[in-house]
């Protein structure tokens, strides 16, 4: 069976402690959100087919009248994510809408242009910000990783934040400035 991405993630999410899809959600949405998003639609389906294929299991936990099911990984399951683990990354996907309408801004007039970095560097001081703050309240925790990548996640958005105030200033640099860059 070939799993999604969407089925890696849960799998990881569940891999140290049984979460129920909400869990899962929360905490996609409080980690690796910023780099690869997962959405209720895709959890609830992922978690029927992981169920199926015995890969993650299933116990009812209900908190008051509201059904709940916890999902905790199998020994199959553990295997698949640690194969997945092992395998090189293959997919490079780099979703932003700022870098698509930038790419077309020809049309525009520079000024509205700059308007697009401006926004986009806005954006990135803000993400930098959450992720600092994400950085700040974790303190020390033992798998080194959440923290390594926490840390890329803050270089990128802080490099991404400078490279579109350079943009900006060389898009409004005078044009004999501007060819000489």
């Amino acid at each position: 069976m070939e799993l999604s991405s969407t089925a890696y993630v849960i799998l990881g999410m569940v891999s140290r402690e049984a979460r129920s899809g909400y869990e899962i959600k929360a905490l996609v949405d409080g980690s690796v959100r910023f780099f690869w998003a997962a959405s209720y639609g895709q959890i609830y389906p992922e978690l029927k087919k992981l169920s199926e294929a015995g890969l993650v299991e299933g116990v009812d936990a209900p908190t008051g009248d509201r059904k709940r099911t916890v999902y905790a990984i199998t020994e199959a399951g553990e295997e698949a994510l640690k194969g997945w683990l092992r395998e090189p990354p293959e997919t490079l996907e780099m979703r932003e809408e700022g870098l698509l309408k930038l790419f077309f801004s020809g049309v525009l007039e520079p000024e509205e242009g700059a308007a697009t970095l401006r926004a986009m560097r806005r954006q990135r001081e803000q993400i930098g910000a959450q992720l600092r703050a994400i950085e700040a309240e974790k303190g020390e925790i033992d798998d080194p990783y959440p923290p390594m990548v926490l840390r890329a996640g803050i270089e990128f958005n802080t490099w991404f934040a400078d490279w579109c105030e350079r943009m900006e200033a060389q898009l409004l640099a005078p044009q004999h400035e501007r060819g000489s860059s």
